[in-house]
């Protein structure tokens, strides 16, 4: 019996000539709930916080200290970007070990569309931070030969972000169903809990990388 390709997906429906396949059905399920529970854990702030918003309050901290620490500017106008873009991929990656769940991040078109995004974003903050001829001017820093290494390594770095991204989520999914395959549901706990530490190491990579490509093209990163 042949066995599906890793970078197959199944389609679930038709939007008229677009398939809607699961990895993007999942992303769409992830989107709302993470509208709803920050909606819900947000909707009632006060000046004197209690746990739980002193807990958030906590978080969005530390992740502004991080995006500072590494972009070297004020760190608010990339903090919506940042910060979404790792609690999606948190729980995007963790969502694989649910029964009958596929993570959306062990598919291509799901890394390469958050790669895209972070692509974008790059120009984006590197346009609005030095204008469009200062942004363009930086592809031949230190000197004109590098030109054209440097367009190049724009486009590598975002594949290779991808595929890292890809990589190890689809790996540790496959390891975990055919250890559950071969020896049972109860056997791959452990490693269900190391793909837990590998689904949030992945979101952090991923997302830091792009906080150095973000603070290198505005001019104050350290990337």
């Amino acid at each position: 019996m042949t066995q599906p390709s890793p970078l197959a997906s199944i389609v679930l429906f038709q939007l008229g000539p677009v398939p809607v396949t699961q990895p993007v059905a999942t992303t769409w399920a992830i989107m709302l709930v993470l509208s709803v529970v920050c909606w819900l854990v947000t909707r009632r702030l006060q000046l004197r916080p209690n746990r739980r918003q002193a807990a958030i309050e906590l978080v969005v901290t530390s992740v502004i200290g991080q995006i500072e620490d590494v972009v070297g500017k004020d760190p608010r106008p990339f903090l919506p970007l940042l910060g979404t873009l790792f609690i999606f991929l948190v729980a995007a990656n963790l969502s694989g070990l649910l029964p009958g769940a596929a993570a959306p991040t062990s598919k291509l078109e799901t890394p390469a569309a958050l790669a895209f995004i972070v692509f974008l974003s790059v120009h984006f903050f590197g346009i609005r931070a030095r204008g469009v001829l200062g942004y363009l001017a930086s592809f031949a820093e230190p000197k004109l030969i590098m030109l054209p290494l440097n367009i190049v390594s724009e486009a590598t770095r975002t594949f290779s972000l991808m595929v890292r991204l890809f990589g190890n989520v689809m790996s540790g999914e496959f390891v975990i169903a055919l250890v559950v395959a071969l020896a049972g549901l109860f056997v791959p706990i452990p490693l269900m809990v190391l793909e837990i530490l590998v689904g949030v190491v992945q979101a952090y990579i991923f997302t830091v990388l792009a906080t150095v490509f973000i603070g290198a093209a505005v001019g104050g990163g350290k990337g």
